[in-house]
């Protein structure tokens, strides 16, 4: 059910962001509109991938960095 999940959250995160070279290729991103357009799109997209990247977390597919060692850091 997680990776449904996972797959559901990339495929509409990377949506969004075809809508933007859509509208970059049509020439609308020129205009007030498009620029609007392209700006809630993008938010969309942040959220997903967002939301994908939790998935990826807690789902054990990254894995968390390693915090330095407090007595390596003052050594250094």
């Amino acid at each position: 059910m997680l990776t449904m999940m996972l797959l559901v959250s990339v495929v509409l995160g990377i949506l969004p962001l075809l809508g933007i070279v859509w509208t970059i290729l049509t020439g609308t991103i020129k205009s007030v509109d498009g620029l609007f357009v392209s700006l809630i799109l993008l938010a969309l997209s942040g959220v997903f991938l967002l939301n994908a990247w939790w998935e990826c977390r807690d789902c054990g597919y990254l894995q968390p960095a390693k915090k330095a060692d407090a007595d390596g850091a003052k050594k250094g």
